[in-house]
């Protein structure tokens, strides 16, 4: 872990309790939780995967390597609903990536985006959303899983920050699995721009790969500067979360954020 890491590891939250809950503020600004997965196309015990989802309480949920292939939009909607969540957008569509959400969030408007495609490697894409949380507190979501080739990978990471700019709205996020570890090019591209949660206040515990075994953060939630994190990191610990349902749920585990997103300007 960096120096910067491990100072801010200084000012970890003390239980897993202490996550900050979802709730709208007198002056408009919302606490928002964001749960970042990649549920292996649902091909384990998702029984499991949907106890981890509903104990973690998610307002917005950025999923990766969702059902793409035959009947996608049925195992999508079973998975929305299994966790009380309602599908946003993604899946087949962004091939792979998916977002969820609480009826909570207001959807402002939804976009699939597909990558340039580097023939012989797998297709990558983004789904984005610009969800809205009271009044007028307005987050842009990214949801991505960046390739497994170096090179395609830190292009896709400026990919990833142009869409954000473009999405126009100052409180931004980008979560996913970023098959890269923080003093990586790309997962560094990323935080170079963005902060990168778990280094600004981490909570819970770090690393996201593979669940059994974890060894790796290449899994990770960033933030613009309009956000504040509240807290970032592997919900083990957190009540409802059980260590055996993380192992079976995928091979993955999911990075919690709470996140703090100001009220629209003026």
């Amino acid at each position: 872990m960096s120096t910067a890491a491990e100072g801010a590891g200084e000012n970890r939250s003390a239980t897993p309790e202490d996550l900050p809950a979802s709730r709208t503020e007198p002056d408009g600004s919302a606490v928002v939780r964001l749960l970042s997965y990649n549920v292996r196309s649902l091909r384990d015990d998702t029984e499991a995967l949907a106890r981890v989802i509903r104990a973690c309480a998610p307002d917005v949920v950025c999923v990766q390597e969702a059902p793409r292939f035959f009947r996608w939009r049925k195992h999508a909607a079973r998975l929305a609903r299994a966790a009380d969540l309602v599908y946003v957008t993604g899946g087949a569509t962004a091939t792979g990536p998916m977002i969820l959400s609480s009826l909570r969030a207001h959807v402002e408007r939804s976009e699939d985006v597909l990558l340039p495609h580097t023939p012989g490697l797998h297709r990558r894409g983004l789904a984005t959303a610009v969800l809205r949380f009271g009044p007028s507190a307005r987050l842009a979501v990214i949801s991505c899983h960046l390739s497994l080739v170096e090179k395609e990978r830190y292009a896709q990471a400026g990919m990833v920050l142009d869409r954000l700019a473009a999405m126009d709205v100052p409180a931004g996020v980008v979560a996913g699995d970023l098959n890269d570890e923080p003093d990586g090019r790309a997962f560094s591209r990323l935080a170079g721009e963005l902060r990168d949660g778990w280094a600004v206040r981490p909570w819970g515990e770090e690393n996201t790969s593979p669940s059994r075994e974890p060894r790796k953060r290449i899994d990770a939630v960033l933030a613009t500067g309009a956000v504040e994190v509240l807290g970032c990191g592997v919900p083990a610990g957190l009540p409802g979360v059980t260590g055996a349902d993380l192992r079976a749920a995928t091979d993955h585990l999911p990075v919690l954020a709470a996140l703090r997103v100001p009220p629209a300007a003026g």
